[in-house]
């Protein structure tokens, strides 16, 4: 699972308007690594660039020390973003959203099956894996966004404010499952609001009106 990450000189706009500018960073397979800052710093937007969902107006992604083409690369290439607000399809249940990415993936049927149950069990949502998304309260949601996330067992996992909407208890079980990944090998980058939760972490950056603080 092991993979090197190499974010370059990355710069996004939205129009007129910069979101990130001249970002670098490098990783490995094993590192947790938190980034912290203000709201509109652009943390999620590091996240989605690394990803290749927005597009970067400069600079590179690599992994391995390819660049990454677009986000169905970046898919293919084992990265995973458990999006901030969960993004969940809210008439299906909490199973279907987590087993449907993995069946997209090309994951066999028992296999999908195993893995999502097992990911619902890890975050603690096994006896809710039938209700739909919209009866789930914010956290069950944040928590099924995470159980899809890790069910995909992606050599990259992006996790945009993962304990959010999190009670301590649920807050520290997603921590543990982030650095579980971790240990297993994948690379973990999370945004987070929480200066406790950044503890959690191998390595903590700061960002700042788009740019690493040095």
């Amino acid at each position: 699972m092991s993979v090197g990450l190499d974010v370059r000189g990355l710069g996004v706009r939205y129009g007129e308007v910069p979101a990130l500018h001249d970002v670098s960073l490098a990783a490995t397979g094993g590192d947790f690594i938190a980034v912290t800052g203000p709201s509109g710093a652009g943390k999620t937007t590091l996240l989605w660039a690394i990803a290749q969902a927005v597009t970067p107006a400069a600079g590179e992604v690599r992994l391995d020390g390819t660049p990454l083409r677009d986000h169905d690369d970046a898919l293919a290439q084992g990265v995973v973003l458990i999006p901030q607000g969960s993004a969940l399809a809210v008439t299906l249940t909490a199973y279907e959203n987590v087993l449907v990415p993995l069946v997209a993936r090309g994951v066999t049927g028992a296999q999908a099956r195993e893995r999502a149950l097992a990911a619902l069990a890890a975050v603690g949502l096994a006896e809710s894996g039938t209700h739909r998304a919209e009866e789930l309260s914010g956290g069950q949601q944040q928590r099924t966004a995470v159980a899809r996330g890790l069910a995909q067992q992606g050599r990259i996992l992006l996790a945009d404010e993962p304990t959010s909407e999190l009670d301590h208890d649920n807050r520290e079980r997603v921590l543990a499952l982030l650095r579980q990944q971790a240990d297993a090998g994948a690379l973990v980058l999370m945004t987070t609001h929480d200066l406790e939760a950044a503890e959690a972490a191998d390595r903590v950056l700061h960002l700042d009106e788009g740019a690493l603080a040095q």
